[in-house]
C-alpha cells in the first residue's frame, strides 16, 4: 500500500456533473478528516464569469460586509460547507496563465496536505489537471509582441491551419475558434521550435509530483446523446438565469468585446450576439455545436490518462472511494 498522500481528481466533460460528484465525495470524506475541493476549470479562476462559466454559488453564509469596499467579500470561498480553491482569484481584463494556476493550485494542495485533508482537484481542463499532477516544466515563452501583431492579421482557420502543420497533437484539443488561444499555442512553437506535448513530454518532472502522490482519478460518463440533452437544458437554464445579464455587466466593468469573445463557448456567443453578429436563433445553434464540440475535445485529451475509472453512477464511486482509503 502505498504511504504518498492520498489526492483525489474528479474529471470529465462538461455538463457531466463533476462538480456535484466531487461535493458528495467532499461530504463523505468528512468523517475521515475531511477534504477540499480545488477547481480545475479555466475560466472559473475568473471573477464575475458565473453562470456562464458553471461556477458553484458561495454560500450566503459565508459572506461578510466590507463598507470600505461597499462590496461582498468572503474568504475562503465555500459551497455547501465544503471549501474551494481557485474560484475567483483573477480580473477578466488580465491572462490568467497554466502556470500561474499549476502554482496557485500546488500551494493549495500543500495546505490542504497539512490540514489533514484530502485534496479532491475537480475540473474539465485536462491542461490544467496535467500540469498540476504531473508537474509539467512549461516552457517560460513571454508574450512576443511583434509575432503577435503578425498573428493577429490572420483568422481563426489561417491560424488553426498554420498550428496543424506544426503541433497536429495540439489541434485535436484546442478551441479552433479560440484566436487568443491559437496564437499562444503557436507563440510557443514558433519560439521553442518544438510541439507543445514534445515539450512536456521532454520535461524534467521535478521529482515527479506523480510519485509523491498516491491519485485515485474517477472520471464521469455519459452517453453523447445523454450529454446532450443536458448541455441544452443547461443552456435555456443559465439563459433564465441571468447569463446575458452578466455579460452585459461584464462588458459595462470594462472587459472588452475581444476579450469576452477570447473567453470561449458562451462568452464567444452571447458578446457576439450582444454586438448584432448574429441573432438570437443562431447563438443558440451555434453554442450548443460549439459546447457539444468542446466535450469532444475534453474527452480527446482524458483518454490519453488509462488511470481514469469511468463511473456512471454515484455507487460506483463509493466503491472506488473505500477501495481507495
Amino acid at each position: 500500500m502505498s504511504t504518498y498522500p492520498k489526492i483525489i481528481v474528479v474529471l470529465g466533460p462538461t455538463a457531466s456533473g463533476k462538480s456535484d460528484l466531487a461535493v458528495k465525495i467532499a461530504k463523505k470524506l468528512s468523517a475521515r478528516g475531511g477534504s477540499e475541493i480545488i477547481s480545475a476549470d479555466s475560466r472559473q479562476v475568473y471573477k464575475g464569469l458565473d453562470i456562464g462559466s458553471g461556477k458553484v454559488p458561495r454560500d450566503k453564509t459565508n459572506l461578510w460586509k466590507s463598507d470600505f469596499q461597499n462590496m461582498e467579500v468572503g474568504l475562503p470561498y465555500i459551497y455547501k460547507g465544503i471549501v474551494h480553491h481557485l474560484l475567483d482569484v483573477a480580473s477578466p481584463k488580465n491572462t490568467f496563465t497554466v502556470s500561474q494556476y499549476q502554482k496557485l493550485a500546488g500551494k493549495a494542495i500543500e495546505e490542504i496536505l497539512k490540514r489533514g485533508k484530502i485534496p479532491i482537484i475537480c475540473g474539465g481542463t485536462g491542461f490544467y489537471i496535467d500540469a498540476l499532477i504531473y508537474d509539467y516544466k512549461l516552457p517560460e515563452v513571454p508574450p512576443q509582441p511583434k509575432l503577435r501583431k503578425e498573428l493577429e492579421k490572420k483568422s481563426c482557420e489561417e491560424l488553426f491551419k498554420q498550428l496543424k502543420k506544426l503541433d497536429l497533437r495540439r489541434t485535436k484539443n484546442i478551441d479552433k475558434f479560440n484566436k487568443r488561444r491559437l496564437i499562444r499555442a503557436l507563440e510557443i512553437v514558433l519560439i521553442t521550435q518544438k510541439p507543445i506535448p514534445a515539450l512536456f513530454s521532454s520535461a524534467s518532472i521535478n521529482g515527479s509530483k506523480k510519485f509523491q502522490y498516491n491519485i485515485l482519478f474517477i472520471g464521469v460518463k455519459k452517453s453523447q446523446e445523454k450529454l446532450k440533452k443536458i448541455i441544452a437544458k443547461r443552456l435555456k437554464k443559465r439563459l433564465k438565469n441571468g447569463m446575458i445579464e452578466e455579460i452585459e455587466k461584464l462588458h459595462k466593468q470594462g472587459v472588452s468585446w475581444k476579450k469576452l469573445e477570447s473567453l470561449g463557448l458562451e462568452y464567444r456567443w452571447l458578446a457576439r450576439y450582444l454586438q448584432n453578429k448574429v441573432n438570437y436563433a443562431e447563438m443558440i445553434s451555434l453554442l450548443q455545436k460549439d459546447i457539444e464540440h468542446y466535450a469532444k475535445r475534453q474527452m480527446t485529451w482524458f483518454k490519453k490518462n488509462k488511470n481514469i475509472n469511468w463511473i456512471e453512477n454515484y455507487e460506483q464511486t463509493k466503491k472506488l472511494i473505500n477501495n481507495f482509503l
